[in-house]
């Protein structure tokens, strides 16, 4: 009978605390959805500008799940820095020159492999004859966690400031030292600048942690400068600070806090460059503060990309950390009372 009673009493719990109830319900279908459609609509597919080469060459690409474009060499290398295209190819005299962006280690392979598949099938080129492959971005022999390694710090460093700032502020207010500090003169965003200059400080310690670490004992792809590495990092904490800060006003507890997980942090995770996706995810992808971390870390890490190529992306995560800040000033107003 004790425990029938104790079982009751849970569902009864569960029944009232609607928000739990939805999120196991909804939560993982959610998550499921997102997975399908991304990795179902996700064809790999290479996109190449062509310099010089024979029609029957570039018609066979079509074959091998290749885009192509023709256009002159300096086009050519800019489409290359500009991601519009993963490599360019010129065959003269029956040999290949080929020009590839390795950023992206298995993008890269896949399309180099189309590029020779053509070529040998076609009879284009002379079998005696090896193309010349130059590396613009990255090398032949990329790792795995070379490729990664740089959406993955802006992901742990923006999953774990934003737990800990929205449980530690959630804390402030469920102790009463919110509402203490909220019945002095003090202002509400002179409270929003002290919290996150408070963590701030944490956050600027963390960012060096991790960035040294994984550049200098985990031995990740370094090509730019680690000054600037060490900044986008920083905004990347600063932007999870107060978003976390901001969403801990929806929640009454730590566990509720912890909900905001599958809803806020994993559909980001999809869209921040782990993936190769189609235009019309990429453009969902826009929407989400991590893509614009990957992006800069990918430009400044394996591209060696400096302050003019990557300024939009941190000038986007410095607006999203004030617009969060404001917007958490304007919701301390229902934690005043006098």
């Amino acid at each position: 009978m004790r425990i029938k009673a104790m079982v009751v009493r849970i569902l009864q719990q569960m029944r009232h605390d609607r928000r739990t109830l939805a999120l196991m319900l909804a939560a993982p279908v959610l998550v499921m959805t997102l997975i399908y459609f991304v990795l179902k609509d996700t064809n790999a597919e290479g996109r190449v500008a062509v310099i010089s080469a024979p029609d029957l060459y570039v018609s066979a690409l079509a074959d091998y799940n290749i885009n192509t474009f023709y256009c002159n060499e300096q086009d050519a290398r800019i489409a290359l820095e500009q991601g519009k295209a993963d490599a360019s190819i010129k065959i003269v005299n029956g040999k290949s020159f080929i020009e590839i962006d390795g950023s992206d280690s298995s993008q890269a392979k896949m399309v180099l492999n189309a590029l020779e598949m053509a070529r040998m099938n076609t009879g284009v080129s002379r079998p005696d004859l090896q193309s010349d492959i130059h590396y613009v971005y990255g090398y032949d022999d990329l790792s795995t966690f070379d490729n990664m390694g740089t959406n993955l710090i802006g992901i742990m460093i923006f999953f774990f400031v934003f737990l800990i700032a929205g449980i530690s502020f959630l804390q402030e207010r469920t102790t009463g030292t919110l509402e203490k500090l909220l019945s002095t003169p003090i202002r509400r965003w002179e409270i929003v600048t002290g919290y996150v200059l408070g963590f701030g400080i944490i956050t600027v310690i963390q960012s060096v942690v991790v960035s040294l670490y994984v550049v200098y004992v985990l031995g990740v792809m370094m090509v730019g400068s680690l000054l600037l590495v060490l900044v986008i990092t920083f905004w990347t904490a600063m932007m999870a600070l107060t978003l976390g800060i901001l969403l801990s006003t929806a929640a009454n507890n730590e566990f509720q806090m912890i909900q905001f997980i599958p809803v806020v942090i994993v559909p980001q995770v999809f869209f921040c460059g782990l993936f190769k996706l189609t235009p019309m995810w990429q453009a969902v992808g826009k929407f989400m503060p991590l893509y614009y971390v990957a992006d800069a870390l990918k430009e400044v890490m394996i591209k060696g990309s400096g302050l003019g190529k990557v300024y939009p992306d941190l000038l986007i995560m410095i607006c999203l950390s004030m617009l969060f800040m404001i917007i958490n000033t304007f919701l301390l107003k229902r934690y005043r009372r006098i």
